[in-house]
């Protein structure tokens, strides 16, 4: 498939903090600052509980979500890993409901920063509120447009300042808790716990849309599925915390009547000035998810884009590093969202396209895992395997057909407006393979798939490992080289590389001994006579390293075998694999230079030994 000119890759600029913070600003708002009050009268005390149960229901995608985006760290997160595994027709209606159902949350998140505005200003009219939201959507799309980097910095400051507020409304409202508040703990019975956890979920559904904007993150392989475990870890913790203070602060009949419940609780120990601090405090929540939100669902189809299911301008990257096309779309639809349309049947529709995208990602990985394709290397794990996206794909259902029959019809037409979409516009256009493909092919036993999946897998490691022929030949300039003039026996020289490289890597120094005895006795290691590749695979954390040897002598490693000359001794840690594996094949045809072995033999030092290495590399690189 040919790819649009103007696609330009984007900019990998957020940290750790920043996909924590993304990630959390997306579940900290209505959830936490409106939805407790409502929930309370549902259920009473056990409330607590019921948000308890809620931050497990997302556990499954939480899980799927982690492993998918670390083996494809790529640009539309849903779409892509639905796309990838069940085909473009899947991917298509995937794509378009992870926008929408984003894009309308973020609209309602921007509806509610003008929402409490006007609980402290009654004066103010629907269409002051409206058009309060969107001026911030307006803000926060010059923010995107700047750069992600700049976005990601104003999460970091909105988040954080959110949470120090949270920890002190915790820690000084506990001190405040009346006991007796506490009883009975449940006054609609058991099944109302259940129920009300429903009905809370929503608060959660935002944590995993971090994943869309993967292919922007550092690292991702330790980034991202830390990042969002940080973030479910943290605000579950908030969330539970606060909603059990809040509950033991406020009388009964005030908590259930009450649409500013948090701010409300403050007002208890600090009057007016804690009510204004809580107020502040739920309109910057709605900041964060807006924002988070607005970064997160243009990339939606700026991935379409790309994949040629969306036309080619929204793949369009600026010279920023932004899909700019993509941002202004998003932005322009919020717009249109907040000033004409009835947000609130929107938000429930988009709610259940958001349980349906998360059968579709538990799905999703069973079918990449199902698939044995070679190149699909998570750097996580989803742990119970199946078993977890199975019970993840039950309750999801449930929970579905709990919604009504209103959003089901509208859900049911949303796909078929997919479908047709694809049917129409994208289909004459493009055939990829996908992972179905390769469970079916194992299946039948028939040969339906070539090895495009694969090969795009691989290119995916290779950008998502940083396997770069500039990093290699780094490697190379700096290695170090060891000239060894005299003649030596092989456990000699298995001492003299395991010290050296125990001072390189920080690892004990007979563990590496026994590791190079143990290759020599390998005759698989010789690749031409003469020249041979000690390398293996170590058990500790992101280290990589080259070493290099010429024994002018030779030395002798099996019977009726030439004495070796040119020694690349390679060690790595599992998460370098891929590179590791490129970095033997560059090897290989490093020595495959015409007289390589002669100039080899007849370098005066290591200086030289370099410049040979580093010429034949040149050499291997313009052919």
């Amino acid at each position: 498939m040919d790819k649009p000119n103007d696609c330009k890759t984007l900019k990998r600029e957020l940290g750790l903090f920043e996909v924590f913070c993304i990630a959390s600003g997306a579940m900290i708002s209505s959830g936490l600052f409106v939805l407790p009050g409502l929930a309370y009268a549902k259920t009473g005390v056990s409330v607590i509980i019921s948000y308890l149960i809620a931050s497990l229901l997302i556990v499954p995608t939480l899980l799927s979500k982690a492993e998918l985006a670390t083996a494809m760290p790529k640009a539309g997160g849903d779409y892509f890993f639905i796309d990838r595994s069940m085909g473009p027709a899947m991917g298509t209606v995937g794509g378009f409901a992870s926008w929408f159902s984003l894009a309308s949350k973020t609209a309602f998140a921007l509806i509610g920063i003008g929402a409490f505005v006007q609980l402290f200003n009654p004066g103010l009219t629907d269409m002051n509120m409206k058009l309060i939201a969107v001026v911030f959507c307006i803000i926060f799309t010059v923010i995107n447009l700047f750069g992600v980097k700049h976005a990601g910095k104003t999460q970091v400051i909105l988040v954080t300042g959110l949470i120090i507020i949270l920890v002190f409304y915790i820690i000084i409202g506990f001190f405040y808790i009346e006991p007796s508040r506490f009883q009975p703990f449940t006054t609609h019975g058991i099944g109302s716990i259940f129920a009300t956890a429903g009905f809370v979920f929503v608060s959660f559904m935002g944590l995993t849309k971090v994943c869309s904007v993967a292919e922007e993150v550092c690292k991702p392989k330790r980034n991202i599925p830390l990042g969002i475990f940080l973030a479910w870890g943290v605000v579950s913790a908030l969330y539970v915390l606060v909603v059990f203070v809040t509950v033991g602060l406020l009388e009964h009949t005030t908590l259930t009547s009450s649409l500013m419940p948090i701010s409300k609780g403050a007002e208890v120990f600090s009057g007016e000035i804690g009510l204004i601090i809580l107020g502040a405090a739920a309109v910057l929540a709605f900041i964060t998810t807006a924002n988070a939100g607005l970064l997160s669902s243009s990339r939606y189809p700026m991935a379409m884009g790309k994949d040629q299911l969306l036309p080619g301008f929204f793949s369009k990257i600026s010279k920023k590093g932004t899909p700019i096309m993509s941002i202004l779309f998003t932005s322009g639809f919020m717009i249109a969202i907040i000033l004409f349309l009835d947000l609130e049947g929107i938000v429930k529709t988009a709610s259940t396209l958001v349980l349906l995208l998360f059968i579709f990602i538990n799905l999703s990985l069973i079918i990449m895992r199902e698939s044995k394709l070679k190149y699909y290397r998570p750097s996580f794990h989803s742990p119970f395997y199946p078993w977890i996206q199975v019970i993840g794909i039950i309750g999801y259902s449930l929970l579905i057909f709990e919604m009504g029959v209103i959003p089901l019809v509208f859900v049911g037409c949303f796909i078929s407006a997919g479908f047709l979409w694809y049917l129409f516009f994208a289909r004459d256009k493009i055939w990829r393979e996908y992972s179905l493909l390769h469970v079916v092919e194992r299946v039948t036993g028939e040969k339906k798939t070539g090895y495009l999946l694969d090969e795009e897998f691989r290119e995916i490691l290779i950008e998502r490992d940083d396997v770069t022929e500039k990093r290699f030949e780094d490697i190379l300039r700096t290695c170090e080289i060891i000239d060894v003039f005299k003649y030596d026996r092989p456990d000699k020289f298995a001492w003299l590389v395991a010290n050296k490289l125990a001072d390189r890597l920080n690892i004990d120094k007979k563990e590496l001994y026994d590791l190079i005895m143990k290759l020599e006795k390998d005759s698989n290691v010789m690749i031409h006579p003469g020249i041979t590749i000690l390398s293996n695979i170590i058990d500790d954390t992101d280290k990589f390293e080259i070493i290099i040897v010429r024994s002018k002598k030779g030395i002798m490693l099996f019977d009726n075998v030439p004495p070796v000359h040119a020694f690349f001794v390679v060690v790595s840690t599992p998460e370098q694999q891929s590179f590791y594996m490129h970095s033997l094949m560059w090897i290989v045809q490093i020595a495959e230079e015409i007289d390589f072995k002669k100039k080899w033999l007849d370098a005066k030092n290591s200086k030289k030994l370099r410049e040979i290495i580093l010429s034949a590399w040149r050499k291997r690189k313009r052919y």
